[in-house]
């Protein structure tokens, strides 16, 4: 038994013991879900969904049919009502108890909005267990503990607030669930107590909309995925991308190989492109990479089933109406369903939404071939070149191991002569095919060739590409000309190889 077979063990026994959080993908990234009768933290910036991750625990309780506590230290039942009203959530068979500030709880007399320190801690916590003793949850959320900690006014007297509630929690078989602010330097004094921790966190880019992600910091004698998991927050709660991990998404499949539907292509790759391969096409811009792509995704909707192409430089119109042009019949698979064609904008999605997205689609609608038009634009989605390469690696290895076959673009800086990518992922994918500008006789013209195939054999020639209203056509091997791939060769033969249609675009 491998690692990850260890790990997926791990999680299937400990599932029984565990609750729901009423977030399936939350439930998934912790394992199963939470431990039952323990502390657990939920911190975060204001505004990254700890109260929206809060309700939706809560309402899974209900739906349990558990009781459930709801006590809210700094915000009133108006505003809570008001925020589940925004997501479309039904609080009925919810208690909820306004303990903050200037509540009919504690009195108007002994805290207000504008002296909360001067509300006693001890009657604080002697309402909130009051508010137990009353109701006897299953579930109980204190929103917010910022008041506990204000009160305290020292570290030690918060941390024996803080064991005390727990000490009474415990004998009471009760899940409790604390929500509290980020600090910026780690509040030791409460990781110390809780079970668990689980951090969101959110990002403003310098464009784009705003990025938010959570991590299970700890979680004590629990089996967890761990690393960041980006989430957004939509009408119905929080939309969780877990981090992919390929290697728990391993299938069988048929290792034959993909025709590209143009013989001379399918000479070039050594018999087309093998099932469960990644291939990277670079090329200045123009070279056809998106047109290669669209034939190829037409191709293996014929042979192989579904295809989907994620577009990020380009409309999707464009996209089809260019297609048109070059006979390929793009827009008449994606109107009877082969063919899923999706324009992406990179500054409103996230590495790990975008993953999930394919993963859906793989596993959900049994899509074969993918393909990403361009990287360049999947690049404006990340934070950094490394975190770029280590997402694409993963992604690419899931669908390798998912029997699908990927064609992703890369578009290189400069036009003719020396040219550059903007970022080194070549050694990522398993089959390299280059596309360049050359000039002949006054005349542009393009060449491809097959630089690397990790899966077999592949012609080492040049040849010359072009692309005409009758579709893709591919010349013999360019074996007269000197320096093709510098973009200005040199031609020494007595005839002209070229090909010669007049509409070549």
């Amino acid at each position: 038994m491998d690692a990850t077979e260890q790990f997926q063990d791990q999680i299937d026994k400990q599932n029984e013991s565990l609750i729901s959080t009423g977030n399936d993908h939350l439930d998934y990234i912790l394992g199963g879900g939470l431990s039952a009768n323990c502390f657990v933290l939920i911190e975060g910036d204001p505004g990254v969904g700890k109260t929206t991750m809060a309700m939706q625990f809560a309402l899974e309780g209900i739906r349990q049919g558990e009781s459930v506590l709801y006590l809210s230290l700094s915000e009133g039942e108006e505003e809570l009502r008001s925020v589940a009203a925004s997501h479309g959530f039904d609080l009925e068979g919810l208690t909820i108890v306004d303990l903050s500030p200037g509540s009919e709880t504690l009195g108007a007399d002994e805290a207000t909005i504008f002296h909360p320190s001067e509300v006693e801690l001890t009657e604080l916590t002697q309402a909130i267990t009051n508010s137990f003793e009353e109701h006897q949850p299953n579930r109980v959320v204190i929103d917010t503990l910022r008041e506990l900690r204000h009160l305290a006014q020292s570290d030690l007297r918060y941390r024996r607030q803080l064991i005390a509630l727990k000490a009474f929690f415990r004998a009471k078989d009760c899940t409790v669930l604390l929500i509290d602010d980020l600090l910026p330097d780690a509040d030791l004094q409460l990781q110390g107590v809780v079970r668990g921790a689980i951090e969101l966190q959110r990002h403003t880019p310098d464009y784009g909309r705003v990025r938010r992600r959570l991590q299970v910091t700890k979680m004590r004698g629990h089996v967890v995925r761990t690393g960041y998991h980006d989430f957004t927050i939509v009408r119905g709660g929080l939309a969780i991308y877990p981090r992919l991990v390929a290697a728990e998404h391993h299938t069988k499949f048929d290792h034959g190989a993909v025709s590209g539907g143009v013989p001379e292509l399918d000479e070039l790759l050594g018999g087309g492109l093998q099932r469960g391969t990644s291939t990277l096409i670079i090329g200045a811009a123009g070279t056809g990479k998106s047109s290669l792509t669209a034939n190829y995704a037409v191709a293996s909707a014929n042979q192989q089933g579904r295809s989907a192409i994620f577009v990020f430089d380009e409309t999707a119109q464009n996209y089809l109406e260019r297609c048109e042009g070059l006979n390929i019949p793009l827009r008449k698979y994606r109107d009877d369903g082969r063919i899923t064609l999706r324009q992406v904008d990179s500054a409103e999605l996230s590495p790990s939404e975008f993953a999930w997205h394919i993963r859906r689609i793989v596993e959900e609608d049994n899509v074969r071939f993918i393909a990403i038009d361009s990287l360049n634009g999947y690049m404006h989605s990340m934070p950094d070149d490394d975190y770029l390469r280590g997402q694409l690696h993963e992604l690419l290895s899931y669908l390798n191991g998912k029997g699908v076959t990927t064609l992703i673009t890369l578009s290189q800086h400069g036009m003719v002569g020396d040219v550059e990518s903007p970022v080194e992922t070549s050694y990522l994918a398993d089959t390299n095919i280059l596309l360049r500008y050359f000039e002949h006789q006054g005349k542009v013209r393009k060449a491809i060739s097959v630089i690397k195939k990790r899966t077999g054999g592949h012609e080492k020639a040049i040849r010359e590409l072009a692309f005409t209203s009758d579709g893709i056509r591919i010349g013999g091997p360019l074996t007269e000309f000197r320096g093709v791939l510098t973009g200005t060769p040199e031609y020494f033969g007595d005839a002209d190889p070229l090909l010669t249609a007049e509409d070549d675009r």
